[in-house]
């Protein structure tokens, strides 16, 4: 896991450090006057004015007209924890941008689609843009954010900070995107792969609720998987764990990206599979070439050929997933990406391969689902670990 930390300003330190003696008082002490928050924190009357102020924008505290010894005061109540956490939430076509309170509470949002993969310094400068405007328009001072995570669609080293060469975003290679949107943004920030987010998004809050160990499948233009063992992410030594769509399953089969033949993600990534459909394929007009969502709302609806698409993915991936039963047992496996929308058309191909590939010892305690997050997973999972990282 990466962080880079920028040094803050010494004032904005101050005035953070300030705001946490504020907010302890508070906590300790229940509802205070102003007055009595300068005795006990040491701070100037001018100085709470202006702590109170900014809190009581950011929703964090109350104000309301009170008495102290005879005189008009002001009281001053502590609605929720202070502090803001972010999470950029990076995909190919779109970018999305979460911020949440101290506890991971989602506050506000935004997103918009997006040429993220075409230039990484570009990504990052909207990145940068997006979130100071949202910021801005829930009027949340970007000085209380305390710890920022990006999810990226792609392997992260844990040492450097750098992207994988084999990802759905090739041109970001080598590229240190934590670094970079630290630069921007003046706050510490992490990045994160973004299976390995959604994975403890799903575990905390979805479909992976109360397991223990669980790997959560997620499928889009490549296939990854997220690892969470005994309730942590498992990165692996090189942040590649859990890239599991170049498992080889056919080594006569075509060429994957990676420069492998036969690869989980060359039976099952969007690319191979929309590659499949026919010629009169019928797509909304005024719109480009056909998307999963398309497939699997025709397979939904009983087109034949649609079926045996996601059929013969739903095979392909339980191979790869009856490997990684063996390899982990984990006790829950969740599948994400516009596939996994397609349900038990998707999921029933898939269990009758791991029954196949898998132990019976690895199958016993297993259930296999649909993710509850959908495409929010990785943003959810961001929010969550900047949390973590900010205590």
């Amino acid at each position: 896991m990466t962080d880079t930390a920028v040094t803050p300003g010494s004032q904005s330190a101050l005035r953070r450090a300030n705001e946490r003696r504020v907010v302890d008082v508070l906590r300790r002490q229940g509802t205070c006057t102003q007055a009595e928050l300068a005795r006990a924190t040491g701070l100037s009357a001018a100085s709470v004015s202006n702590i109170v102020r900014g809190l009581r924008a950011a929703g964090t505290v109350s104000v309301r007209d009170t008495a102290s010894n005879g005189r008009r005061a002001r009281g001053v109540t502590l609605l929720r924890p202070p502090g803001t956490v972010l999470a950029i939430d990076f995909e190919a076509d779109r970018l999305g941008i979460g911020i949440g309170d101290s506890e991971g509470n989602l506050v506000a949002r935004e997103q918009i689609d997006y040429d993220v993969a075409a230039d990484p310094g570009r990504g990052v400068r909207r990145a940068a843009w997006l979130a100071e405007t949202t910021l801005q328009g829930a009027r949340i001072d970007a000085g209380t954010v305390s710890a920022v995570v990006a999810s990226v669609p792609g392997p992260i080293d844990p040492a450097t900070g750098e992207v994988g060469p084999i990802s759905c975003l090739p041109r970001w290679a080598g590229f240190r995107p934590a670094e970079a949107l630290a630069e921007r943004l003046g706050a510490p920030v992490r990045a994160e792969n973004d299976a390995n987010l959604a994975a403890l998004a799903e575990q905390r809050l979805g479909a992976g609720a109360g397991a223990e160990h669980l790997i959560h499948l997620v499928i889009g233009e490549g296939v990854g998987a997220g690892i969470v063992l005994s309730g942590e992410p498992f990165p692996g030594a090189g942040g590649t764990a859990g890239e599991i769509g170049h498992i080889a399953l056919d080594p006569r089969g075509p060429v994957c990206r990676c420069g492998n033949r036969g690869c989980l993600e060359t039976f099952v990534g969007a690319r191979y599979l929309l590659g499949m459909l026919p010629q009169d394929f019928e797509v909304e007009r005024g719109r480009g070439g056909p998307r999963m969502s398309d497939v699997v709302a025709a397979a939904r609806g009983g087109d034949p050929g649609s079926r045996r698409i996601v059929a013969e993915a739903g095979t392909a991936l339980g191979q790869g997933a009856a490997i990684v039963a063996n390899l982990f047992n984990p006790d829950r496996v969740t599948v994400g990406g516009p596939l996994a929308e397609a349900g038990e058309l998707l999921l029933e191909p898939m269990r009758r391969s791991m029954e196949l590939g898998s132990l019976g010892s690895a199958l016993d305690r297993l259930t296999l689902s649909e993710g509850a997050l959908g495409r929010d997973a990785s943003l959810y999972g961001a929010l969550w670990t900047a949390v973590r990282t900010a205590h």
